[in-house]
């Protein structure tokens, strides 16, 4: 892995614009995946995606424009095996990356938390920062695939996506049928949460931990 706050990599104009405050960019490179990400976290949700899995394009942009985060995602992976790969790295990449952009975590609320309906479905997201990563993961879906994306992927993702920030992470699906709909609200849900576990909170003084570190 290669990390960079000073080399966009061909990131959109909305990059250019501003301060880049708490934001990274991380590219990764394997035999299966070659991935660029680029992370504000005090953005405007503006996101650009392209893994070449559509669905999966469109849960990250929203997680992006519900976090407020600005995104920018370029992956070429092996679709032509499958959509494992491509899903796991990018939720490998994108954590890290966010992780770098956070710091030391420095006056954070460090928790987060957001209920997110969908139409018929209702998603929870709670989230603390800790440095220790945990999934807490309960949602089922009757559809084996959302556009090109497999269902069985959702849970990987999450489950890469907490041991790469070294977040604690519980997600679930209160209720729902639309297998679409929970899974929209699941990315909603995370965006929201961690949106408000990264915002400075002026009463919090170093690291919210008695321990000194996050």
């Amino acid at each position: 892995m290669v990390l960079s706050r000073d080399d966009p990599q061909d990131v959109p104009d909305f990059f250019q614009e501003g301060h880049a405050m708490r934001s990274a960019t991380l590219t990764r490179k394997t035999k299966e995946t070659d991935i660029a990400i680029t992370v504000r976290i005090d953005g405007t949700g503006n996101a650009s995606v392209s893994t070449g899995i559509g669905f999966l394009d469109h849960m990250l942009e929203l997680f992006a424009k519900h976090g407020l985060f600005d995104l920018h995602v370029r992956c070429k992976g092996d679709l032509r095996v499958d959509d494992h790969h491509t899903t796991e790295d990018v939720a490998i990449v994108l954590a890290k990356a966010f992780g770098k952009a956070l710091g030391r975590k420095e006056g954070i609320a460090r928790y987060g938390h957001a209920y997110i309906p969908m139409d018929e479905s209702l998603a929870r997201c709670v989230v603390d920062l800790s440095g220790r990563s945990a999934l807490f993961f309960d949602a089922e879906f009757s559809r084996k695939k959302v556009g090109d994306l497999s269902t069985e992927m959702i849970r990987h993702f999450f489950q890469s996506f907490a041991e790469n920030l070294k977040a604690n992470i519980h997600i679930e699906v209160l209720h729902g049928t639309n297998t679409h709909h929970k899974i929209e609200a699941m990315f909603k849900a995370l965006g929201r949460a961690l949106r408000k576990a990264s915002e400075r909170d002026p009463c919090v003084k170093g690291v919210a931990s008695t321990k000194g570190v996050l």
